[in-house]
């Protein structure tokens, strides 16, 4: 229909629809009568909380940003069991279907490596010189890979606990971060959905049993628990035998360095009356979309507790594309839709918390096997440091993951192979790591805008005390610095 010159398009737009019925019409003004009370409860809620903010002392804010996987969530879950004890102990049985998935996941891995060596040696001509030589799989493995089949049951019931009413195939067919088709997706949750919340929902009324499964579990996760508890054996016969190890290592899958790993704990994470330790909850994986928010009273010394909002937004490579317009434009005038939400998280920040896992070197992005990982990394910084967004914001680097790079240098990686500016200095964590940072520290000196605070660690972030005495020292700075902001020191 073509509005003409005489026409109120806003007129036009709220006139009842053509043919509405008296029942109709009053259906359809009760439904806005309630739309505008939500409204106006909601505009109520941001008034006070205004007015709160008004009333009381500004909070920190903090930003935590970085690709993924490179160790955000794990420090936001160390402020809250170093800052909210009791609520992280709260949320422990939740975790639990977290590291289950965990390990199911990663055995899914190892039978795609199989099925995948079991191809080659189908094929009737010999491979290509540039593809991979498998070794040949034994009776055994196969009759493994058979008996293990049922681990895809166990995966959709763990998270149709975790995400009531999803389904495992929209999941996976909803995240372009993942690899390529082929490898089994991994299962995701958005921010927004309160996921333990529901867990804990389903869980309240389960009662521990000496027996092993608690009392009044619902029948689905009961099933799950069993069934997991009954593979261990043969999971753990996988996971340890020669010629799966061959195939990982032709297959370049390292299932060690991925974050989610607990292989090496499969008898006891698999137990029927398994409950989930703090380092298992900090290494626990569980991919998460959007930006989450969460808030802390934390104290340094003698002054009173002052509010901090940790602000983790997502690192992975379709969500960056928010990032990208946020940084550079600072505004929601004209910006496409994904990047609304991000907008507001990178205004206004004390500090932001940069995650840059060293241990990457010799990685590639899941989502583009073309780029290194940590060259990623390094020009995801520069896009950060030379945002005038956060321009007076204090950069804080976490170089993470320095456990497994230790470890990779220990084995004989070469640093330089993937490093090539590297040249010939030692292959030695001192070194490297001394590299890096002198790396990074250049970047943030040569892009950013204006002069600002600048600090950085060397961090496993998984490491619950120094991961703790790390946070405590960030806690304190920002502090002082706040204070010297405000003119009281």
């Amino acid at each position: 229909m073509t509005i003409g010159p005489d026409i109120d398009p806003l007129a036009l737009a709220l006139a009842p629809p053509p043919g509405e019925t008296p029942q109709d019409r009053e259906t359809r003004l009760q439904q806005e009568r309630e739309a505008k009370k939500r409204s106006d409860l909601i505009d109520q809620e941001l008034a006070r909380q205004r007015t709160t903010e008004k009333k009381g002392p500004k909070p920190v804010k903090i930003l935590l940003l970085g690709q993924s996987e490179s160790g955000k969530s794990t420090t936001l879950k160390n402020f809250q069991l170093i800052n909210s004890p009791k609520a992280f102990k709260a949320e422990r049985a939740s975790w639990r279907a977290v590291v289950h998935l965990n390990v199911v996941r990663s055995m899914r891995l190892i039978l795609n490596a199989l099925q995948e060596a079991e191809a080659y040696a189908s094929l009737p001509e010999p491979p290509n010189a540039d593809d991979p030589v498998y070794p040949a799989l034994t009776p055994d493995l196969l009759t493994l890979k058979m008996r293990l089949s049922p681990l895809q049951q166990v995966e959709e019931a763990l998270l149709g606990m975790l995400t009531p009413g999803a389904k495992l195939s929209k999941a996976y067919t909803a995240l372009p971060d993942d690899p390529l088709p082929g490898a089994p997706q991994e299962v995701s949750v958005h921010s927004a959905t309160p996921w333990k919340g529901a867990f804990n929902r389903l869980m309240n009324n389960v009662r521990s049993s000496v027996d092993g499964p608690e009392v009044n579990e619902p029948q689905d996760s009961r099933e799950a628990r069993q069934l997991l508890h009954a593979c261990s054996e043969d999971m753990i016969r996988l996971w340890v035998d020669p010629t799966v190890k061959e195939v990982l290592r032709v297959h370049r899958l390292r299932l060690e360095d991925m974050a989610g790993f607990f292989l090496d704990s499969i008898e006891r994470v698999t137990d029927l009356s398994y409950e989930p330790s703090d380092d298992d909850i900090l290494k626990a994986r569980l991919k998460t979309l959007g930006v989450s928010e969460h808030h802390f009273n934390l104290k340094a010394g003698n002054i009173v507790p002052q509010s901090w909002i940790v602000y983790d937004v997502g690192g992975g490579r379709q969500q960056r594309a928010a990032w990208w317009v946020s940084l550079s434009f600072g505004s929601l005038l004209d910006l496409p839709f994904a990047a609304c939400d991000s907008v507001p998280y990178f205004d206004d920040m004390d500090a932001m918390i940069f995650l840059a896992p060293l241990s990457c070197f010799d990685q590639v992005l899941a989502e583009d096997e073309t780029v290194n990982r940590l060259e990623d990394s390094i020009l995801l910084w520069k896009t950060i440091v030379s945002s005038p967004l956060l321009k007076n914001t204090s950069l804080i680097l976490f170089l993470n993951k320095c456990d497994i790079l230790k470890a990779k240098l220990e084995s004989g990686q070469k640093f330089c192979e993937y490093v090539v500016s590297y040249g010939d200095r030692p292959n030695d964590f001192e070194n490297c790591s001394q590299y890096m940072k002198k790396k990074f520290t250049m970047i943030a000196k040569q892009f950013s805008p204006e002069p600002r605070g600048f600090y950085t660690y060397f961090t496993s972030v998984t490491d619950v005390q120094s991961t703790a005495d790390i946070l405590g020292s960030v806690r304190d700075m920002l502090v002082r610095q706040n204070l010297t902001r405000s003119r009281l020191v």
